[in-house]
């Protein structure tokens, strides 16, 4: 497969990702699993709250990440991650030395908005 067509998506594509803003309402640290990770819950508004871990521990302690509105794909399947279900994916930017800097709107929003 040439890169261009591993890397274009068509318009319909796109708009089938569904991402979320959500408002992180309880992080803390994910013991059971291999790689340093917090476990969260993260409220979408009239979309509910849901379970994900992330490995953001370079950059975050979970005191600091509670309340923090955070961007989210809320339309893949759940996956299992150690003993919870992940029920959605938290977006960040990967940098140089694997940190990861949480995505998150530039002003408070309503949880559950749709990034677009």
């Amino acid at each position: 497969m040439k890169t261009e067509e591993r890397l274009n998506l068509t318009w319909e594509e796109f708009t089938r990702i569904e991402m979320r803003v959500g408002t992180i309402i309880e992080a803390q640290v994910f013991k059971e699993v291999k790689n340093p990770a917090y476990k969260m819950v993260i409220d979408f508004g009239s979309l509910g709250k849901r379970k994900t871990s992330a490995q953001i521990t370079k950059l975050y302690k979970p005191e600091d990440i509670l309340g923090k509105q955070v961007i989210a794909v809320v339309n893949f399947p759940p996956k299992q991650i150690a003993n919870i279900m992940s029920e959605c994916l938290v977006l960040g930017v990967v940098g140089q030395d694997q940190e990861v800097t949480l995505l998150s709107p530039e002003r408070e929003v309503k949880n559950g908005l749709r990034i677009g």
